[in-house]
């Protein structure tokens, strides 16, 4: 049985359309699938809609805010929220006027580098999508700055780079009460790639345990079976739920399809069991 809780489409940083994430899901035989594009709950929607064309495919409302723990960027999913909720709604706005914040930053860095026009360049790219780095990182080839995506990253747009801004997200504890509040689930998202040291990374789930979140990502993308193993013995110590999840974005040579095989996971309680046998969307 396959199950995907966090995916992209192109309302944020993805490749595929909502409705094109659900036929590949369908076609891959995903069972459950959230939509968890990056402070917004655009792709969910836009899917919502088209869900008559897929009975056997379950939708849960998802997204994937960014927030800020320890004076580092973390990424926390919320699933099966409702995206009406006063709560949800003024975290989705503060996480837009954050993004617009951040590109206007993120050109004015661009402009002391040599590239001006950057701000524009990224919103044309971006159209209805939020505004990401990825953004930035496509305009750059387009005008020719830089010759791919890589370089883009390595040089202007990755961590520590001129182009790394992260200062306008809000607090873990902020985002988790967005989440609850709205009724959906808060999960920590791929705890291993921030690449803390076991006691940080045990400090982070602690916070988060402790601001209300109650699941953590033990698989996402591609992970070894000891990395796994790690992660599902530090969400049983806290007795956080399992999540997981392909992060899908795109094809790419080295990059997961959507799916996540639940035998891969030795469950003892999974947010997925929240929504199995439901007859309606989250």
């Amino acid at each position: 049985m396959l199950i995907d809780f966090h995916t992209h489409t192109t309302a944020s940083d993805g490749a595929l359309t909502p409705r094109e994430l659900l036929a590949r899901a369908a076609a891959r035989g995903v069972s459950q699938l959230a939509i968890t594009d990056h402070d917004t709950v655009a792709g969910y929607l836009a899917a919502r809609d088209a869900m008559a064309a897929y009975p056997a495919l379950q939708l849960v409302s998802g997204v994937e805010f960014s927030c800020r723990w320890s004076a580092t960027t973390i990424h926390v999913v919320g699933l099966g929220m409702d995206c009406t909720h006063a709560a949800m709604q003024e975290g989705l706005a503060l996480l837009a006027a954050a993004r617009a914040e951040r590109g206007a930053k993120i050109a004015e860095r661009l402009a002391r580098c040599g590239f001006a026009g950057a701000l524009e360049g990224a919103r044309e790219q971006a159209g209805d999508s939020q505004l990401g780095r990825p953004h930035f990182s496509a305009w750059m080839v387009q005008q020719g700055h830089v010759k791919d995506h890589n370089q883009a990253f390595d040089k202007y747009l990755g961590q520590g780079k001129p182009g790394d801004v992260k200062a306008f997200w809000p607090e873990l504890a902020q985002v988790v009460q967005w989440i609850t509040a709205a009724g959906g689930v808060a999960v920590l998202a791929h705890p291993l790639k921030y690449k803390y040291t076991r006691m940080k990374l045990r400090r982070l789930v602690i916070d988060f345990a402790a601001a209300g979140g109650t699941a953590l990502e033990v698989l996402s993308g591609r992970q070894t079976p000891d990395q796994v193993a790690q992660l599902e013995r530090l969400a049983d110590e806290f007795e956080l739920a399992y999540s997981g999840g392909s992060d899908f974005h795109r094809d790419a040579p080295y990059s997961p399809d959507l799916g996540v095989e639940l035998r891969r996971l030795n469950s003892r309680a999974a947010v997925w069991q929240h929504w199995q046998g439901a007859t309606e969307d989250a």
